[in-house]
């Protein structure tokens, strides 16, 4: 959740679409609670164990697609306040009253259901054989994410709560779509601050008030708009005192900064406009209707024999006295509004803004040890049982579908110099099929190439559970759920068989610049043949049988050519000689105009 009243809608219009190469080469912290959460919600009853499938999926699509390191961050033991909200979500989703709701004690934590913990627990299974690196956070996932992110550990976070960047997260990755040309819905805190004009303690202080996951009502009455405007009164390094002050009940100090704040504009018995000065009903200026009937004043533009010009309907004066009582005006109803506001924070009992703030502003750390992220080689034979217990999928299947993860990283290993030799000990870098661009992004098609009789390993072998899918027909918002990667191609061909798959340029040149350079010069003698055998094209030439003729070509005109006109109208007399004649005779009815072909065809 994070942050209450709609606060994605506020930070929407700064959101940026991301390209496929937003996170090449980086490292990606993701909340895992938010997957599980997000999956089991959409495809919960359709699909067996949605989030191994979505976790599976979705890490080889981080490997694979998109070439980042994902590390991924569990909950740890909740606070009590989150405890609190925890109880209280619970008593309002099942219309029990919450006079009855308990009291956050220290110490006490409320876990989150074992269906959830269940399903935590074998992704992280999952992921640990798939050899990504797993951090469990002292409390909040999000929270760790954003320090990991802060200290420039990671380049961006993926979760879907708003209070990673209360935090001090820089940039959150709210919504993936794979298939799609921007597949990233990405926010960067510096857009947020020029954008908003809010920094950290701002956007903390909004969450104060408007409900977050440790205090879900916030302040009752006061909504997005008007914690806004009311934490844009105060800088950044004061909000958070002056909220501790209103929610302590003390306004005394606040009503005496307003009325510090009012003394700066003249008060009515210190300006030298001791009386209100007249103005005139016609126009509306200063001045008084009799002067004005005479002789027109200095702010109408009529001329000096007529009076004034009539004011129009809804007129305002903006002399310096009217736009000095203005001014007077507008800053009493913005006092009279801020005083309000800050009796209704003041009126809350459960204003629990000081246990909040240093939870968002704790700068401990939110692990226990050291950071060490790294990536390991997954542990295949090892998968492939785990998820034909769980998914009961074939071997075959399973390989195939992790095959393009398995040839990034081993990419990757070539071009950091490693000694392997082989693709999982089975296959070797054979060629370059071809340039294929996806969604508007180029890639390599690679060939991978091992003896024909280890292929059963290999081959996808269509399982239960992929027939079941394929009857469901899942459409929409579901299948981007599925996240599911292409699979790679497979021929067999002089007793060896083929694997084709999709990898991004710059990672095959750094581990194989001998085969990109031989593919680019193959390619260009190939387009150079291919220009040499193009027959040069004539006006008078006509199309090879199988090509599809031109609409000119096809529909001929029925109009006279330009010099025949030219002899018609020098003889008088059309010209036609015997042999167009007998041409005309021989040739198809349907080349005449539609008026001579209906004339022919019924008169």
């Amino acid at each position: 959740m994070g942050v209450g009243g709609n606060f994605w809608d506020l930070l929407k219009p700064y959101a940026r679409a991301e390209g496929f190469d937003f996170l090449r080469n980086k490292r990606v912290a993701v909340d895992l609670s938010y997957w599980i959460v997000q999956q089991e919600t959409a495809l919960k009853g359709q699909i067996r164990n949605p989030h191994i499938r979505l976790t599976f999926f979705r890490t080889i699509n981080l490997f694979s697609k998109f070439g980042a390191f994902p590390v991924f961050v569990t909950d740890g033991t909740a606070s009590p306040l989150k405890s609190q909200a925890r109880i209280a979500r619970f008593f309002r989703a099942s219309g029990i009253d919450l006079s009855s709701l308990p009291v956050a004690e220290e110490g006490i934590s409320i876990e989150r259901n074992k269906a959830f913990q269940k399903c935590e627990k074998e992704c992280v299974e999952l992921l640990e054989l798939l050899g990504v690196p797993v951090l469990k956070a002292k409390g909040e996932a999000e929270a760790l994410c954003a320090q990991l992110n802060r200290e420039g550990l990671v380049d961006a976070c993926i979760t879907s709560d708003s209070d990673a960047f209360l935090f001090g997260a820089n940039c959150v990755i709210k919504n993936m779509q794979p298939n799609s040309n921007e597949p990233f819905e990405c926010y960067h805190i510096s857009d947020i601050e020029s954008g908003l004009g809010l920094r950290r303690n701002q956007l903390i202080s909004i969450s104060l008030l408007v409900g977050n996951d440790h205090n879900l009502t916030g302040v009752p009455g006061i909504g997005i708009e008007t914690a806004v405007r009311f934490v844009k009164s105060f800088s950044d390094d004061e909000i958070l005192y002056r909220l501790r002050e209103i929610g302590g009940g003390d306004l005394q100090d606040f009503q005496h900064d307003v009325n510090l704040g009012s003394s700066l504009i003249p008060s009515s018995d210190e300006s030298p406009r001791k009386t209100k000065v007249p103005h005139c009903s016609i126009c509306g200026h200063p001045g008084s209707k009799k002067a004005h009937l005479k002789f027109a004043c200095q702010y109408c533009s009529a001329t000096a024999n007529e009076g004034c010009i009539k004011k129009p309907l809804g007129f305002k004066c903006n002399c310096s006295p009217c736009d000095l009582d203005n001014k007077e005006k507008e800053q009493k109803r913005n006092e009279n509004w801020k005083l309000k506001v800050c009796r209704r924070i003041a009126s809350e009992q459960n204003f629990r803004n000081n246990e909040i703030t240093e939870m968002y502003l704790n700068k401990q750390q939110q692990y226990d040890g050291d950071y060490h992220l790294s990536w390991e080689n997954p542990k295949i034979d090892m998968i492939v049982d785990y998820l034909a217990y769980y998914q009961h999928w074939e071997p075959s299947y399973t390989r195939q579908r992790m095959f393009p993860m398995l040839s990034t990283i081993y990419l990757r290993d070539v071009a950091s110099n490693s000694k392997d030799q082989l693709l999982g000990g089975q296959y070797e870098f054979d060629s370059i099929q071809r340039v294929k661009t996806r969604f508007g992004h180029q890639l390599y098609v690679i060939n991978w190439k091992k003896p024909t009789r280890e292929m059963s390993n290999v081959i996808f072998i269509p399982s239960e559970d992929s027939d079941t899918e394929q009857e469901l027909g899942i459409a929409g918002e579901s299948t981007d759920l599925l996240d599911e990667p292409d699979s790679p191609q497979i021929h067999v061909k002089e007793g060896c068989s083929f694997l084709s798959t999709e990898e991004d340029m710059v990672l095959v040149q750094n581990a194989f610049p001998e085969k990109v350079s031989q593919f680019l010069r193959d390619k260009e003698l190939k387009e150079s043949r291919s220009r040499r055998k193009r027959p040069m094209k004539s006006e008078n030439s006509e199309s090879p049988e199988g090509v599809q003729l031109s609409i000119t070509s096809f529909y001929r005109s029925s109009k006279v050519p330009c010099h025949e006109k030219l002899e018609e109208s020098e003889t008088g007399c059309p010209k036609i000689s015997a042999d167009t004649s007998r041409e005309r005779d021989n040739e198809p009815i349907r080349n005449y105009s539609k008026s001579v072909r209906r004339k022919l065809l019924f008169d």
